[in-house]
């Protein structure tokens, strides 16, 4: 089973209302994934070298306060920070490289959720209704965001095996489907420097297409490529800093629809998702075709 979600505002004002928006969509889909849930929003981007990092603890009983002051500690100049029980968002201007470094060393229990200079990353166990509420998704605003249900079917339920996964700065992808062939992926990647960080298949086909990107190709480009290799049934909804992007395998089995008016893109795995957004009833709603690539531009 599992849900995907995804929202695009093209105006403020849906952009103020993205969370009030979006949590409806999220929890819609607590049917086709209660196993645990995640979401990605993304913000206009920072500026001056700054990076926004998200982070995660197991335990939500973690001295973020000590995290911080170590933090200070160790890395010059201004941070902003913000914690909610598990999770923790920084605004630095430290490099991936230096806080990469920093965290093996210092505090290799905490996960790197996201980097990034638009993206923020929730994800946990649990109904999505349950982290809707313990991560005040209502609250939250933003140009775009993509969301994922989860009912696990080839690898463990844990934060870290959640969606949506994140790969490089600012690139994210939630799955509904299941990849055949996930490890000859990762072996042919490790094989190549790239670390993964568990066994589950939408790893490895997030961080396919972030190594197409980082060898020059455009996404859409890392998405024709992806064709000829990634072998299964998937639908992939992606976002960058500054769209979405959304494509189905050859056999487009897993399920989608999309609705776009003026003011906004949504796309769910199923329509009851989307019924509460306004001027649905005039949304252009169509079901996207097998193998075609679908991106919207802020």
């Amino acid at each position: 089973m599992c849900g995907i979600i995804g929202l695009l505002a093209r105006s403020d004002n849906y952009r103020a209302r993205l969370g009030e928006l979006v949590t409806p969509m999220v929890t819609c889909m607590g049917t086709r994934g209660p196993d645990s849930a995640g979401l990605a929003v993304f913000h206009t981007p920072l500026e001056n070298g700054d990076r926004r990092y998200g982070f995660f603890h197991a335990n939500d009983q973690f001295d973020w306060s000590m995290f911080q002051n170590d933090f200070r500690s160790q890395f010059d100049g201004q941070s902003e920070w913000r914690t909610c029980e598990s999770h923790a968002a920084l605004v630095s201007s430290a490099t991936p490289v230096q806080l990469k470094r920093w965290l093996q060393g210092s505090y290799p229990a905490v996960h790197l959720l996201s980097v990034g200079k638009s993206i923020e990353v929730y994800k946990d166990e649990g109904h999505p209704q349950q982290l809707a509420d313990r991560y005040q998704f209502t609250s939250l605003t933003g140009s775009h965001v993509i969301a994922h249900t989860r009912m696990a079917t080839e690898s463990t339920v844990s934060p870290a095996h959640a969606h949506p996964f994140t790969a490089g700065e600012d690139f994210c992808l939630v799955h509904n489907g299941s990849l055949s062939n996930p490890n000859s992926i990762r072996r042919k990647l490790q094989r190549k420097g790239i670390h993964f960080e568990t066994d589950n298949d939408t790893e490895a086909g997030c961080r396919f297409l972030e190594w197409r990107m980082s060898e020059g190709d455009t996404l859409e480009e890392a998405i024709e490529a992806s064709f000829s290799v990634l072998d299964g049934f998937y639908t992939f909804l992606m976002a960058t800093a500054d769209r979405l992007v959304l494509v189905r395998d050859a056999f487009a089995c897993k399920p989608a629809v999309v609705a776009e008016t003026d003011d906004y893109v949504a796309v769910a795995s199923e329509f009851r998702s989307l019924a509460h957004l306004p001027d649905i009833e005039s949304a252009t709603v169509f079901e996207p075709l097998p193998e075609e690539i679908y991106s919207w531009q802020l």
